[in-house]
């Protein structure tokens, strides 16, 4: 597939693939009556740094890699269909691989969007906003434990200006082979304010999953991801039947600043005689862009759009999770990260993250502080 891309991407720039300035880059260019084929990509470099957490710090190793190697080729025809082929080649796993038909395009009146492939499942809101334009270099804590991944299936959605609504069920497997099961998610949101930095945002999701596997595992890394330390983590329970998703959102962006955050709860239904176990938890930042622009909005929220060369944003986060549960005992974590991010046009992106972690599960209590650099481009 790599050589596949590569001769794509060098057909694209000697078709003339637009390239407005160094600003402002893609890579497509017309498909006849076809519409457009073009590529993309986001590509992320990160460093991880941990101390202050006394001799277990050994186990949280400093280190440098690839968080993300994505790359994908779209074919589509605006307002008609979307046809998405994407690849992380740093995890090796598949991301949006989906059909996208738009009723609109279709039969001259829009009762909304059909997909069918591979795609997100919609609970959450941060989870299931595109990877580059998350404002902190990971999920916070309950996102990570109640995020389902992506699955094969079928979603329709209705986006307005005031409201948006959507339904998906997913059977069988991902395309790795994982996941196995029956999920129907939906998701729900009121926007009583839409307009360029003028947003409120209120929505809710839920889904509930059958998995064929009896087993399932909820923990968190400590919101950076160059280890697989988790200080949080029930272990693999056994006997589950049901696996219930729901959570609450909430967005607020007026002029330069923004907040935003979630509840989230997980819950595990078992038989056998186990107990259910529930993880819940919840996450709430602010953010302040310092150059006077506003993060970017169209269901989920987007990155920062520079008014000029760049754009800085500084932000704050709380966030805190809780896996104890009668007998199992996952953890509690708290975590707070100071965050910025410097967008250099829209296609360059350098974020840095401070977290000072604090962590209780059974005796063991542990404080540790990490840092994080990212250097990323997309198109």
């Amino acid at each position: 597939m790599r050589i596949q891309i590569l001769i794509l991407a060098s057909a694209l720039a000697a078709t003339g693939a637009h390239a407005a300035d160094w600003r402002d880059f893609s890579l497509k260019t017309s498909a006849g009556a076809l519409g457009e084929v073009g590529l993309t990509a986001n590509w992320a470099y990160d460093y991880n740094a941990f101390g202050h957490d006394g001799e277990s710090a050994t186990d949280l190793a400093n280190a440098h890699a690839y968080r993300r190697r994505e790359t994908g080729l779209f074919l589509r025809r605006k307002g008609v269909y979307d046809l998405s082929v994407g690849y992380d080649f740093e995890a090796e796993v598949w991301q949006d691989v989906a059909l996208k038909l738009y009723s609109q395009g279709l039969f001259g009146r829009d009762v909304g969007v059909l997909r069918v492939g591979q795609f997100k499942t919609p609970v959450g809101f941060d989870a299931v906003g595109a990877s580059r334009s998350t404002p902190f270099l990971e999920s916070a804590l309950p996102v990570q434990v109640a995020y389902a991944g992506r699955r094969l299936g079928a979603e329709w959605s209705l986006q307005r200006p005031h409201h948006l609504a959507s339904l998906a069920y997913f059977g069988g497997n991902d395309l790795e082979g994982g996941n196995a099961g029956q999920t129907i998610a939906a998701r729900a949101a009121w926007v009583p304010r839409n307009a360029a930095g003028d947003v409120l945002h209120l929505g809710l999701s839920a889904s509930r999953e059958e998995p064929d596997a009896d087993k399932f595992r909820m923990r968190a890394r400590p919101e950076v991801a160059l280890t697989d330390v988790r200080l949080v983590d029930t272990g693999t329970l056994s006997g589950v039947e049901t696996i219930r998703r729901g959570g609450l959102e909430g967005l607020w962006i007026h002029g330069p600043w923004s907040v935003q955050g979630e509840y989230l709860q997980a819950s595990v239904a078992r038989g056998a005689g186990l107990d259910d176990v529930d993880a819940r938890g919840a996450y709430v930042f602010a953010s302040w862009v310092a150059t006077g622009e506003s993060r970017a909005y169209n269901g989920y929220a987007g990155n920062v759009v520079p008014s000029g060369t760049s754009a800085l944003e500084l932000l704050l986060r709380y966030s805190h999770v809780d896996l104890d549960d009668g007998a199992v005992r996952g953890g509690r974590q708290s975590d707070w990260t100071v965050g910025a991010n410097w967008y250099l046009g829209r296609n360059f992106k350098v974020q840095a993250n401070y977290v000072f972690a604090n962590s209780r599960r059974g005796d063991l209590r542990r404080e540790p502080e990490a840092f994080g650099l990212r250097a990323q481009v997309q198109f």
